[in-house]
């Protein structure tokens, strides 16, 4: 019998309403700039104000981003809620998280009250949330690709460039088969949340703690999990002197993490770390079975074609101290 679970239904509706408009708003942003760009060649915006926003194109295109991004991430939620209710284990609501930043949104997640005491389950829980995902994210960023419009960029002129996860390169290789010197790509809204869904599913799956790519990890390699999380957390480190300077904060935290909980010290850190710190399984030593071997190593291609090294391009730390 699944154990009960204390749920606040009209807290999870308000985080997701809130989540819809603030996606929704950001929406409106990237769809005004998609359907009217400031670029020679082109006719200029419409009306300036809040009358330009209210345009139909710019209206539905924004819906659509808001929509697509909420289905990916409520597809990626909801593949770990069900992998719970296969398993009896109690686990909360989907909980979302409105943001006023590039994305409108820092997420979803919900809570696991059960423990997780087999590999198997271990593996399937955390698996079935970015496979989800990203079999959402997937069509979202194609679709997007093909809707997309090759622009020139005036010189000169400063905008904000998004990294390229590796399946993005792909993808643009195949609509576009040459981009002339001085154009670039204006992704379409629905392909921007394609982006997004690529990106979350890809932070979910970095091996650390209790992420998903910290679960998966403790049940394909136990114990050895441990050093392929501390050559994660140094991989970051490299990655934000060099790439993306926010990779800084999730590197520095973990070492953080990690410090406190081996010397037990100081005491409010201590009592994080243990929380964070993935607790252990009772059949660790029991090898999964080949189909999750098999699942585990596509889990792995994945993250190889999710990752961006550059979520943001020229925000390095040391481009950031010049």
């Amino acid at each position: 019998m699944e154990p009960a679970v204390k749920k606040k239904p009209w807290l999870n509706g308000v985080l997701f309403a809130l989540t819809l408009f603030s996606t929704f708003v950001v929406g409106l942003g990237l769809s005004f700039t998609y359907v009217y760009p400031d670029t020679p060649g082109f006719p200029p915006a419409v009306e300036p104000g809040l009358r330009a926003f209210l345009e139909p194109r710019v209206l539905l295109l924004g819906l659509l981003y808001s929509g697509v991004l909420m289905v990916i991430l409520t597809g990626h939620e909801l593949g770990h809620y069900l992998a719970c209710r296969r398993y009896g284990l109690a686990a909360t609501l989907l909980y979302f998280i409105p943001a006023p930043n590039l994305f409108g949104t820092f997420g979803a997640f919900i809570k696991i009250k059960s423990p997780i005491n087999l590999k198997r389950q271990l593996f399937d829980i955390g698996a079935a949330g970015p496979l989800a995902g990203f079999v959402l994210a997937l069509p979202a960023l194609f679709m997007g690709l093909a809707y997309s419009k090759v622009l020139p960029v005036a010189a000169g002129e400063s905008t904000l460039s998004l990294g390229e996860p590796l399946l993005f390169k792909l993808g643009s290789a195949l609509f576009f088969k040459h981009v002339p010197a001085g154009s670039d790509i204006m992704l379409h809204p629905v392909g921007f949340a394609g982006w997004v869904g690529l990106l979350v599913t890809s932070l979910n799956l970095l091996p650390l703690g209790q992420l998903d790519g910290g679960h998966i990890a403790y049940a394909l390699f136990g114990k050895r999990r441990r050093i392929l999380s501390s050559s994660a957390l140094g991989a970051l480190i490299i990655l934000g002197v060099l790439c993306f300077a926010g990779w800084l904060v999730w590197g520095g935290l973990g070492f953080l993490f990690v410090l406190c909980f081996r010397l037990k010290r100081p005491e409010p850190l201590y009592r994080l770390a243990s929380r964070l710190r993935h607790p252990p399984i009772q059949d660790e030593a029991v090898p999964l079975n080949r189909g999750r071997v098999i699942v585990g190593a596509l889990i792995i291609l994945i993250f190889i074609l999710s990752f961006i090294p550059d979520p943001v391009k020229g925000s390095s730390l040391l481009a950031l101290l010049k």
